[in-house]
C-alpha cells in the first residue's frame, strides 16, 4: 500500500468542519463509476512507458478528465483546481508530498486521445451495456428531441472565420449557431440510451434512426418526427407513432387534438430529464471547443456520468431494480 505524506492528511484540528456538496457527490462518484471497466476501454490506445518520462496512469487521468467535466473546466483551470481544492486532488488521489498535478498539457492530450479514438461514445455504450446487465430494462417507449449548443457566432480571431464545422438553423423567430445533440430516451426510467450529434442545420427527424434501438412499441416526441413511419416499420416495426401532431396550414389543431397532445407531452417531459444536468448542472449549454469531433466526445462522456448519477446504484451491487 502506498504510504500517505503529510500533505495528504487532515490536521484533525478542525472542529467545525463539514462534508461539502462537492466532496458529497465526489465520494458518490466514487462508488458509482465502473473504474476497472473504463480503464480497460481506453487502456489499448494509452501511450505505454518507454524510454522517456512514465506516463500518467490512466485511472488519474480519467478521474483529472470526468473533474474538468463535471465542474465546467477548461485543462488549465482544472489542473489550478487541482493545486487549489484538497477534496479533488484525493478524489484524483493525488499526493503533493511526493508527486505533481498532471499538468493541463497532459489532460489535453489525453483528451484528444478520447477525441481521436471516439472513447466518448464507447463510455457512454459501456455504462448502457453494464446498466442492462446488471438488472435495468427498457420498456417499449422511447422519446426522442434534441437541444441546441450554442457555439460563438463571431468571427474576432486569428481565422477571421466562424466555426467551419457548426452550422445555423432557425426556431420560432430566432437564429441560432452551433450544434445539436440528439437523444434517445426511454420511457419509465428516463435513461439515455442512444445519441447522436450533429451540427444545428440536421433536422431533429434526420436523426430518428440513430435513436431507437428497434424493440420499442412506442414512440414519443414532438411535432418535429411527424411522417416518420416508415422510419418506425423499417428499424421498429412494432412501435407506434405516439408523436405530436402538427397544425398545417389551414387546417389548425382541434381542441381534441390540443388535448392529445398534452397528455403526450407529460410522458414527453421526461426526455429533458438529462438536458437538465447537462446543461444547467454540467454547463454544456455552449461548445466549449472548436470543432464538431471534440464537443461531441464531452457530450457522450457526459450522458455517460449523468446516467451513471441517477442509475449506477446497480453497479455497485447493492440494489437491482424492480
Amino acid at each position: 500500500m502506498k504510504q500517505t505524506t503529510l500533505a495528504m492528511m487532515n490536521s484533525g484540528f478542525e472542529l467545525h468542519s463539514k462534508t461539502t456538496r462537492r466532496a458529497a457527490f465526489l465520494a458518490r462518484m466514487e462508488t458509482l463509476v465502473p473504474w476497472a471497466e473504463f480503464c480497460a476501454l481506453i487502456e489499448p490506445y494509452y501511450p505505454k512507458a518507454g524510454n522517456g518520462r512514465p506516463p500518467v496512469g490512466v485511472e488519474r487521468m480519467l478521474r483529472m478528465y470526468f473533474i474538468a467535466n463535471w465542474f465546467n473546466m477548461a485543462d488549465e483551470a482544472c489542473e489550478d483546481a487541482l493545486h487549489d481544492i484538497p477534496v479533488l486532488r484525493e478524489f484524483c488521489r493525488i499526493d503533493l508530498g511526493c508527486e505533481r498535478v498532471p499538468d493541463a498539457t497532459t489532460l489535453l492530450n489525453f483528451r484528444h486521445l478520447l477525441e481521436q479514438q471516439d472513447l466518448g461514445a464507447a463510455l457512454f455504450a459501456k455504462v448502457g451495456e453494464l446498466l442492462l446487465a446488471n438488472g435495468l430494462k427498457l420498456s417499449g417507449g422511447t422519446i426522442v428531441d434534441a437541444t441546441i449548443i450554442a457555439a460563438p457566432s463571431s468571427t474576432k480571431n486569428a481565422d477571421k472565420a466562424r466555426d467551419p464545422e457548426m452550422r445555423q438553423t432557425q426556431k420560432g423567430n430566432q437564429w441560432y449557431f452551433g450544434m445539436k445533440v440528439h437523444i434517445g430516451v426511454d420511457s419509465r426510467t428516463g435513461l439515455a440510451h442512444s445519441a447522436s450529434v450533429t451540427p444545428d442545420s440536421v433536422h431533429d427527424s434526420q436523426e430518428l434512426p440513430n435513436l431507437l434501438h428497434g424493440n420499442e412499441t412506442r414512440l414519443y416526441g414532438d411535432s418535429a418526427y411527424t411522417g416518420q413511419k416508415d422510419i418506425l416499420k423499417e428499424i421498429a416495426p412494432n412501435a407506434k407513432d405516439f408523436t405530436n401532431k402538427r397544425a398545417k396550414r389551414n387546417r389548425p389543431l382541434t381542441d381534441a387534438d390540443k388535448q392529445t397532445n398534452r397528455r403526450k407531452s407529460q410522458v414527453r417531459a421526461k426526455v429533458e430529464h438529462p438536458f437538465r444536468p447537462f446543461k444547467s448542472i454540467y454547463g454544456f449549454a455552449k461548445a466549449r471547443y472548436r470543432g464538431l469531433i471534440k464537443n461531441a466526445n464531452r457530450a457522450f462522456a457526459l450522458l455517460a456520468l449523468i446516467n451513471i448519477d441517477k442509475w449506477g446504484l446497480p453497479l455497485t451491487g447493492q440494489v437491482r431494480p424492480a
